[in-house]
């Protein structure tokens, strides 16, 4: 049994990878897959990678590319979920924050540099014809700690899931002023250089049991129901979800990658453009 370790955050978009391992798919192409929840999101599995801590991660397409750009020895090497992230941009409930107008030239919480929510503040920003050198910031870690930021006011808004992020907002914890889709696939499988030079027959394999579950996710009888209550949301946010998501088993294209490359230079997030074979590799 050859291990591999794989990184996500504990959402909703990464089910698949959890039932393929408890129905022991993996296991039975011989490989010991472990996985390992990363709340604090895509800038730290950023980082996990860098240091060697995980194989492989399930990561935001914007912040691995901009980490790739930064010298990362990554690859992207699939899709995992083609559709658009719905970000809800939120605001402490008892605020004085209405409108995304409002909270112009305020304070926005982040898990850390480079993770989604700190490049999606940019987007948001250009979106809304912001100056982007007025953005500030406060590192956050998670999600509680955005609770915690917005409650104290050491921070104004925070840009999360929309999904993910409605059980705080049925709670009137947070008020949602409005949404910020990606304007590109949100999610991609990434594997380090070195995983991908020992292990690629075994990620190969990995790609193939995860295509597998998810081309037939939603056709699993009872799905929202599980996802409900495996993560605390109501079956119609499930549904409405699940009506919007779109998994994917291809790679992403080269113009996609050169359309994220793109918007992230234009924000001078990134200070080159990469070809896209020093982005992208078909395992």
């Amino acid at each position: 049994m050859k291990k591999i370790r794989i990184s996500g955050v504990p959402e909703h978009f990464n089910l698949p990878w959890h039932l393929a391992i408890d129905d022991g798919a993996f296991e039975d192409r011989g490989i010991e897959l472990q996985w390992s929840d990363v709340p604090e999101g895509t800038g730290k599995m950023c980082q996990l990678l860098r240091d060697d801590e995980t194989d492989i991660a399930v990561i935001l397409t914007e912040g691995i590319v901009k980490d790739i750009a930064a010298g990362n020895q990554v690859k992207i090497i699939q899709k995992f979920v083609d559709s658009p992230l719905y970000w809800g941009i939120h605001v402490d409930a008892h605020s004085s924050f209405k409108t995304l107008e409002d909270v112009k030239g305020t304070k926005a919480a982040i898990s850390r540099y480079g993770s989604g929510s700190h490049l999606m503040a940019y987007i948001n920003a250009n979106e809304q014809g912001w100056d982007t050198k007025d953005l500030s910031f406060e590192v956050v870690n998670d999600i509680n700690g955005a609770v915690t930021a917005l409650g104290n006011g050491s921070a104004d808004y925070f840009m999360w899931e929309h999904f993910m992020t409605k059980p705080l907002v049925d709670q009137g914890i947070f008020r949602r002023i409005s949404d910020c889709p990606t304007p590109w696939p949100c999610f991609v499988i990434a594997a380090s250089d070195a995983a991908i030079k020992k292990h690629s027959n075994l990620i190969k394999h990995i790609l193939e049991v995860i295509n597998i579950y998810t081309s037939d996710f939603k056709d699993i009888p009872s799905i929202d129901r599980m996802l409900s209550n495996r993560y605390g949301l109501k079956a119609e946010d499930v549904q409405e979800w699940l009506s919007i998501t779109r998994w994917s088993q291809e790679n992403i294209t080269p113009m996609m990658i050169k359309n994220v490359q793109q918007q992230l230079l234009e924000l001078n997030i990134i200070d080159q453009v990469l070809p896209y074979e020093d982005v992208v590799t078909n395992i």
